[in-house]
């Protein structure tokens, strides 16, 4: 540990015992273990523990963050202060069944998280120039009045629409608490505009539909009956690195398969390694054109049975197209140059713009179509992008032509699935049908009424009715760290009369916290009580967890719930909103709810899960979960929920958009109804002016440290993990970059300084940062705390109006 660590952990917080007991005691032991990962099998295990001899007290808790997992964890404390965190060892283990679900070393930091310096302590309204953060204490009473007055004076002044319900997901699980509860509290004052998909898959789920008509996913278990794995981007090693996450199952089917895999990704990831696999280090935004390729070699090979892909599809070549289509638009046609660019996609092309080299192309394309089960997936990475929709769907397009489909041991080219375990969560209405794009919503406060489904993507309206001018935000740092450009959108958030007030309810100074015009402390998990489930990315195995309260509130906190009951009061509907029932009661409320729905598992009383942590777990059959597996036993009998009810590689009604929609740059923004390469303008082939000013192509990734821009305050992570440049050798030698220099990552939109990680493990001509660093600019409007949306485009993607932020060009200096 640094010298600097010792008075980071002194930090004063309103439990002197702490000083004693939770830094001087335990604190080196707990940095150790905290860093360990969670995959030595066949640990004991212990039964549910309350109150020991000592004094030391046992409680369940869970890491909240947005992970895809759920991990519980068990907090001792003892008079009130967590000595430290353990690993939940309620049943035996095995290497893969109903395994213990142990966190990582974010969600064993949980303690740090908790004493952390920058915790917010008390209510606080600002009182400087919105973003300068400056704030001034106020009581709750003052708070809640504040809150409840200009909600009332949104409404009555502008109406329901513009009162914009912040995406976010730093609370991420949360059940009584925090999101359900102030969408219940905002629902019963006539409703909110939402939004709809999210920062990570926009691209990839509004797309999906079209080719498959839902979504469509096997369980990455299944990958024990593969004997071939090819997967873009993704990175479960890291993603999913928790026990509670896939990479469990991941690591335990490829144990029992010994299928070789494929990774094509721009950096050569921990899952490389992990996996031992072969790298096919890629150009960002190019899967398409490999794609593209791989089926040209499958086609001139005779590699691939062309019967097969008809009866499953539509529009994979010219006999299957709709009556609508013009000659020569199928899928076969455009990859053999027949289509409108006259181009054939040969290995060759796609090597210019891949960076793959064609024998490597041909050679990929040998190897899955002879597979006797291939699986074939992508990451989220990819589709982050602004040709995300076209990236996403000509990878999902890879099963459907080689016939890896349908079958154990083959997926639908998506991410691996997840079993959702049932709970019954705090219900809210939101009479406001209208939502947008999560990612445009700081269009939604400069242009929120012109918004259309044709321009803007629109749900459940015909247009908006007003701009936004209150934001709630909830558990999220988005608005000034995960959104793009950075610069641009402080000068919309600074300007007033344009949203006109921000709350901001969280559980640390973070970028966001920082432009709130009424500043809410809120609780940590470990103060919380609630019932959540496994998430969305825990795989096959899937269970809920009992949260019960491990300390008290710190500080002046209060649990949300507590919070918005108070202002439904002062609005004058705290008995709809309550019910008669605090947040215990709600817990017991929504467990005995629970219950009714799973009289299969014999879930005891609620008063008997005091101290049980994981209440429930069970693992699904993924034989029961193979993707599109009743459609290729019998199309007829089980059509898909497409228009023809087929696969759909040719897409009316992607042309009916693309005929219809009004996209901000025609020369770059394009829909297409089959899944065409279409380049980007900060990409390898984008605009040739941009690319002599900015010629390195700049991508993020997530860390080991942080889940998006949650656990970054936390100072030991920072020192385990630091945040670097990747940068190629060559691309170092060039600019007299050595490893290690303070760099100066640039555009039009801004500067970011970071070190240098100079690696061959990243491709030449693209730069690679992590994402969810803390914004922080100096004098000179440099961010120096490394957030690279200080750099990213806020130009989304034309279909889903996606998040494009791995689309980006940038020049790099040595400082």
């Amino acid at each position: 540990m640094s010298k600097g660590n010792p008075e980071y952990l002194n930090c004063e917080v309103s439990r002197r015992s702490f000083l004693e007991m939770g830094v001087k005691g335990g604190g080196a032991l707990a940095v150790a273990s905290s860093l360990s990962l969670p995959f030595q099998v066949n640990a004991k295990s212990e039964p549910a523990l309350v109150t020991r001899d000592d004094g030391t007290k046992v409680s369940y808790s869970a890491c909240l963050v947005n992970c895809g997992s759920r991990c519980p964890l068990k907090v001792h404390t003892k008079d009130g202060v967590i000595l430290r965190i353990d690993t939940e060892n309620g049943i035996n283990d095995a290497v893969m069944g109903e395994h213990q679900i142990r966190p990582c070393l974010r969600g064993r930091s949980v303690r740090w998280k908790t004493y952390n310096p920058d915790r917010l302590k008390t209510p606080m309204k600002r009182i400087g120039k919105r973003g300068e953060g400056k704030f001034v204490p106020i009581s709750w009473d003052e708070a809640t009045t504040i809150l409840a007055d200009k909600l009332r004076y949104t409404i009555d002044k502008y109406g329901n629409e513009a009162v914009y319900y912040q995406y976010g997901s730093g609370s991420t699980g949360a059940n009584i608490q925090g999101r359900s509860a102030g969408k219940r509290l905002l629902g019963l004052m006539g409703g909110f505009l939402d939004q709809y998909t999210t920062y990570s898959t926009a691209s990839i789920g509004v797309i999906e539909p079209f080719l498959y008509g839902s979504p469509q996913a096997s369980l990455l278990s299944d990958i024990r009956h593969s004997d071939f794995v090819l997967m873009f981007g993704q990175n479960i090693a890291e993603t999913r690195m928790s026990g509670g996450g896939q990479i469990t199952e991941t690591f335990d089917a490829l144990r029992q398969s010994g299928a070789k895999v494929v990774i094509v990704d721009p950096r050569r990831t921990d899952s490389v390694s992990a996996f031992n696999a072969t790298w096919l280090p890629i150009n960002p935004g190019t899967d398409a054109a490999l794609v593209a390729a791989m089926v040209h070699t499958m086609l001139t090979e005779e590699l691939i049975d062309e019967a097969q892909i008809n009866r499953y599809a539509v529009g994979f070549d010219e006999s299957t197209l709709p009556a609508s289509a013009p000659a020569n638009s199928s899928y076969k046609s455009y990859v053999l140059g027949l289509g409108a660019d006259k181009t054939v996609k040969t290995p060759e092309w796609a090597s210019q713009i891949t960076g793959i080299a064609p024998q490597e192309i041909r050679q990929l394309a040998r190897e899955l179509t002879a597979a006797k089960a291939a699986w074939i997936s992508q990451g989220w990475s990819a589709q982050r992008a602004s040709n995300g929709e076209q990236t996403a769907m000509a990878i999902m397009l890879l099963p459907v032509i080689t016939g890896q489909f349908g079958r154990p041991g083959t997926n639908s080219g998506n991410w691996g699935g997840n079993v959702s375990y049932p709970l019954k969560k705090l219900p809210f209405k939101n009479p406001v049908k209208a939502s947008i794009p999560c990612f445009l919503w700081a269009d939604a406060i400069m242009h929120g009424s012109k918004f259309t489904s044709k321009n803007s993507g629109l749900r459940g309206a015909e247009a908006l009715s007003q701009n936004i001018k209150f934001i709630w935000s909830y558990a999220s740092n988005v608005m000034m760290n995960q959104h793009s450009d950075l610069n641009l959108t402080h000068k919309i958030l600074e300007d007033e009369s344009q949203c006109e007030f921000i709350m901001v309810m969280d559980n640390h100074m973070t970028a966001t916290a920082r432009y709130a015009d009424l500043l809410l402390p809120d609780c940590t998990s470990v103060e919380s009580n609630d019932l959540v489930d496994n998430s969305y990315a825990s795989g096959a195995y899937h269970y809920f967890i009992r949260l019960q309260n491990a300390i008290e509130p710190l500080f002046d906190n209060r649990p949300s719930y507590d919070v918005f009951a108070e202002v439904a009061r002062k609005l004058g509907i705290e008995e709809q909103f309550t019910e008669g029932r605090d947040v215990n009661g709600w817990v017991e409320y929504c467990y005995e709810e629970t219950r009714k729905m799973n009289p299969q598992s014999n879930l005891p009383p609620f008063a008997k899960t005091d101290g049980m942590g994981v209440v429930d777990r069970r693992l699904a059959d993924s034989s029961k979960y193979v993707a599109l597996q009743d459609y290729r036993n019998d199309p007829q009998a089980n059509p898909l929920k497409t228009p023809s009810g087929k696969i759909e590689i040719y897409s009316e009604r992607l042309a009916t958009i693309a005929q219809e929609w009004t996209l901000p740059d025609p020369k770059w923004d394009k829909i297409t109804p089959i899944p065409e390469y279409v380049p980007v303008r900060e990409g390898v082939d984008g605009d040739p002016e941009l690319l002599k000013k900015y010629p390195l192509v700049l991508t993020s990734f997530h860390t080991k440290g942080r889940t998006h821009s949650t656990y970054h305050s936390v100072a030991v992570l920072r020192e385990a993990v630091p945040d670097t440049l990747w940068i190629n050798p060559l691309d170092a030698t060039s600019r007299g970059i050595q490893d290690g220099d303070l760099l100066e990552i640039f555009n039009d939109r801004g500067r970011v300084r970071m070190a240098a990680k100079v690696t061959p493990r990243i491709r030449p001509g693209v730069v690679s940062m992590p994402q969810g660093a803390w914004r922080k600019t100096n004098k000179d409007g440099v961010d120096v705390g490394g957030c690279i949306n200080t750099l990213t485009t806020m130009h989304p993607s034309p279909l889903s109006k996606g998040n494009p932020q791995l689309t980006n060009l940038c020049e790099v200096k040595k400082v």
